[in-house]
């Protein structure tokens, strides 16, 4: 058998494929590449990440609290949360100066990540370990004295493998989780590393909240663990993260949407929320009677932003065209944040 283990399956080729396509669409798009990407997005989304990830393991800091300890505001909770965001913070702000198949970088950023939460920060366990659901084990990991010998080997051929990086970084994940190779921080090291590894293919994976994601389908991001584990593979979790991926590249378009979308643009937006309409028709419901500012200020930034389309694209000066959204559109009218997830009953324990 192959190491590590897995099967490329339709379903894997498809997350493939889909994620190749949108990541081709936002470069395409003007002002949606990731050197675009603007500061603000820039810094939402990576507060998003350290909040989500980090209330995967049980952190009860809420959103606005993550976000006050990030601006240097005196936030009352429980210090061990508060140490978890700092030391989330300082490790994605280290995120670019590592390299994914180095052990030195891996064992920095857990001694960076867990500082002043773990007796021995940036060391591998010695002991045993093992997750559980309750009062049931879930998940025994391997005995101590392998840990380091296969780590060593995971990376090995993580620098090694030309398996296609969207696969090869939720291979890694799997089995890093499977290895479990701290006595604690192995959830959010693993998303940490995953999102290095898609980060030096592509840099816009460094500002993709998917975290948040996973925050919100936490049962399944369990149940894919499981099932992977009982079928000795990595497959059922790469399919699991790969749709994981593609959701929260949909919502960073939106999202860049959002911010670059002026209040024009919005007006325009909600015109169209009614059905298809022609240029002389959306004049009318804005209350506009210069063309050129209505081509400027409003059609032309939609269309640009890919919100809104010609319902005769070949066709772009035909006395019929008419104007309606986009599938982009559609989701920015009705833009909204998930609900957030219950947090999960998963922990890290002594075996």
């Amino acid at each position: 058998m192959t190491y590590p283990p897995y099967t490329i399956t339709s379903a894997i080729l498809k997350g493939v494929a889909g994620i190749s396509a949108q990541l081709a669409t936002l470069a395409a798009v003007r002002g949606l590449a990731v050197d675009l990407l603007s500061p603000h997005l820039r810094r939402e989304n990576r507060i998003r990440t350290i909040h989500a990830s980090l209330a995967i393991e049980n952190n009860t800091l809420s959103l606005e609290q993550v976000t006050d300890i990030i601006d240097g505001k005196a936030v009352i909770g429980p210090p061990r949360d508060i140490q978890e965001v700092h030391g989330a913070v300082s490790a994605y702000e280290k995120l670019e100066t590592w390299q994914p198949h180095s052990l030195e970088d891996l064992l920095s950023a857990h001694a960076i990540l867990m500082r002043d939460l773990v007796e021995k920060p940036g060391s591998l366990r010695t002991g045993g370990v093992g997750v559980f659901q309750g009062n049931r084990v879930v998940h025994m990991a391997p005995p101590a004295q392998l840990v380091h010998g296969q780590l060593k080997r995971l990376l090995g051929w993580l620098e090694g493998t030309d398996e296609h990086p969207l696969v090869a970084s939720c291979v890694f994940h799997y089995e890093f989780e499977f290895i479990h190779p701290f006595a604690d921080g192995n959830g959010r090291m693993g998303r940490l590393w995953q999102t290095l590894i898609l980060s030096k293919w592509n840099p816009l994976f460094a500002y993709l909240p998917v975290e948040t994601i996973v925050r919100n389908r936490q049962a399944e991001y369990y149940n894919s663990l499981g099932r992977a584990d009982a079928r000795g593979e990595a497959t059922a979790f790469v399919e699991f993260m790969l749709t994981a991926l593609g959701d929260a590249l949909a919502d960073i378009r939106s999202d860049q949407a959002s911010d670059q979308v002026s209040d024009q643009v919005r007006r325009l937006l909600d015109l169209l929320g009614q059905g298809e309409k022609s240029a002389a028709e959306l004049m009318s419901g804005l209350g506009l009677r210069h063309a050129p500012t209505f081509r400027k200020n409003y059609l032309s930034p939609a269309l640009n932003a890919a919100l809104v389309e010609r319902t005769r694209p070949d066709s772009p000066r035909s006395p019929l065209q008419k104007y309606r959204l986009t599938a982009a559109g559609r989701r920015f009218e009705g833009h909204g944040k998930p609900a957030p997830g219950t947090g999960s009953e998963f922990h890290e324990g002594a075996g």
